[in-house]
């Protein structure tokens, strides 16, 4: 069996829990015919860069699937039927990546990098304190 990456795009106005009922169609699609889901992730809601079907943003799903050719057709063409997934794309992989994929660990250092910023000043490196606003001259602006 061949190693597969299933990534489908849900529309915005959709509620997380039927995001993974999507997700969970598409396992026992997989399952049923044969095959198995190896790893799902959920990337969650993003913005899409350009509009789709009327969304700007989109709920992103990542299936690893280890499964003969004839199971990802059938994926595919229930995946085209379903209204609530407006792309899709399938990629055949040579090994399946251990931990989380690419997509996730750009999330948490996103989610790190704006925990360090809500410290305050610490997150702005070697910027000095330009002190009280009332020791430094006022500008006029009606042209003195």
């Amino acid at each position: 069996m061949a190693l597969y990456e299933h990534v489908f795009l849900a529309r915005q106005d959709l509620a997380q829990a039927q995001v993974d009922a999507l997700a969970e169609i598409a396992t026992k699609i997989v399952n049923d015919n044969e095959g198995r889901v190896v790893k799902t992730e959920n990337w969650g809601l993003r913005s899409l860069a350009y509009k789709i079907a009327k969304n700007r943003k989109a709920h992103y799903v990542m299936l690893e699937i280890d499964a003969p050719g004839n199971v990802i057709a059938e994926l595919e063409r229930q995946t085209q039927i379903n209204e609530d997934i407006i792309r899709y794309m399938t990629v055949k992989i040579d090994a399946s990546e251990e931990g989380p994929s690419v997509m996730m660990r750009k999330s948490d250092r996103d989610r790190e990098r704006r925990g360090d910023r809500e410290g305050g000043r610490e997150g702005r490196g070697d910027r000095p304190d330009r002190g009280d606003r009332e020791d430094r001259p006022r500008r006029s602006f009606d042209g003195e």
